[in-house]
């Protein structure tokens, strides 16, 4: 019998979301050596030869024995925001950095570290990260003033112990300006901390959109059900049922939800008008990408192929989540083109 994400209510323990603080397998590979900045956006090229170099002075010593008795305490560190749109780049180079540099680095999303921090309670964690060399934050949300504040505490503390703290951006890519707002609001929100960051922009486009990705593929139903049916590891789930279970489960567990997953499938698709199903829903789509599980969906009763059209109300988009809503809407064709791909390879049949 086909398993349904529905059925799965994942309970991990503090050991697994501790080991989870690394770079999610799209991006294991990534290293400096093969990001290829897109020449007709020099910026890219910039902060690639900038994060090379922040990488090796991570690396140089901090001086002899004699310097550190002088020391009562270390330098607080420096740190790098990488800021621009979705698609250009930054997580590529944020996770290249973690694998350039040597000792003790932990890597994980704005909602993992305060999902961690949770679980933990603050000084705790504290205390844990701080024995790193350096701590990745990946799409820094200005969005939640509550968890903003206990994440600029928290960076605050771990730069004083001399944690190198390097973030990436939710910016949008095609509205002139906002990004280096949203710079802005970053170095506003770390006040004190300000001058100890070095802003780099990223310009350009949205990979996934340069690569011929620019729409959310559906198929038909009784073919993502036949394909859900026959896959070794896949799901299938109603759209709706999906929506209600992700009420019962924390997003900080729907990487765990997924485990094991060889493809998600989703029928019943319909536009969302409501943030508390959409903003979850954004979280099972970034953790589906993370983990490169391929995705397969029809719309609502849909005898033939289509696109998604609307998944995010217009109401949705012209929100503070805004730029969460277009960056799911990329990762949602991505996968989608991802999953269309597995039924032309005959994997599906294979698999039955």
């Amino acid at each position: 019998m086909t398993e349904a994400l529905c059925d799965r209510r994942p309970d991990p323990s503090l050991e697994r979301l501790l080991a989870d603080l690394v770079p999610p397998p799209r991006f294991a590979q990534a290293r400096l050596d093969n990001y290829v900045p897109d020449p007709a956006y020099p910026s890219q090229e910039d902060a690639k030869q900038q994060v090379t170099a922040f990488a090796s002075a991570l690396g140089a010593p901090r001086g002899g024995f004699l310097a550190k008795l002088r020391r009562k305490k270390p330098e607080p560190a420096r740190g790098i925001y990488l800021d621009g749109g979705f698609g250009v780049g930054k997580t590529h180079l944020l996770t290249s950095l973690f694998h350039a540099v040597d000792g003790e680095r932990v890597y994980g999303t704005f909602v993992e570290y305060t999902d961690l921090v949770g679980a933990l309670g603050f000084q705790r964690a504290v205390d844990l990260l701080g024995e790193s060399v350096l701590v990745c934050i990946d799409e820094f949300e200005l969005d939640d003033p509550g968890d903003t504040l206990l994440m600029t505490r928290l960076i605050r503390e771990l730069s004083d112990r001399g944690v190198a703290i390097v973030a990436t951006s939710n910016t949008l890519p095609d509205a002139l300006g906002e990004g280096r707002f949203a710079a802005h609001d970053f170095l506003r929100e770390i006040q004190a901390m300000a001058e100890r960051f070095e802003v780099l922009r990223i310009d350009g486009e949205d990979f996934r959109r340069r690569d011929g990705i620019a729409e959310i593929a559906t198929l038909a139903e009784p073919e993502v059900e036949r394909s859900g049916e026959s896959m070794d590891a896949a799901t299938l789930d109603d759209f709706d049922p999906l929506l209600r279970h992700l009420t019962t489960v924390h997003p900080s567990r729907y990487g765990a939800m997924i485990d094991e997953v060889s493809a998600a499938h989703v029928i019943g698709m319909h536009g969302l008008t409501h943030h508390h199903d959409a903003l979850r829903f954004v979280v099972l789509v970034d953790r589906l990408y993370d983990r490169e599980v391929p995705t397969l969906i029809s719309l609502d009763g849909a005898s033939a192929p289509g696109v998604l059209e609307d998944l995010f109300s217009a109401e949705l988009l012209h929100s503070g989540y805004r730029k969460k809503y277009l960056r799911s809407l990329s990762r949602l064709a991505s996968l989608t083109g991802e999953g269309a791909a597995l039924l032309r390879s005959g994997t599906a049949d294979a698999a039955s």
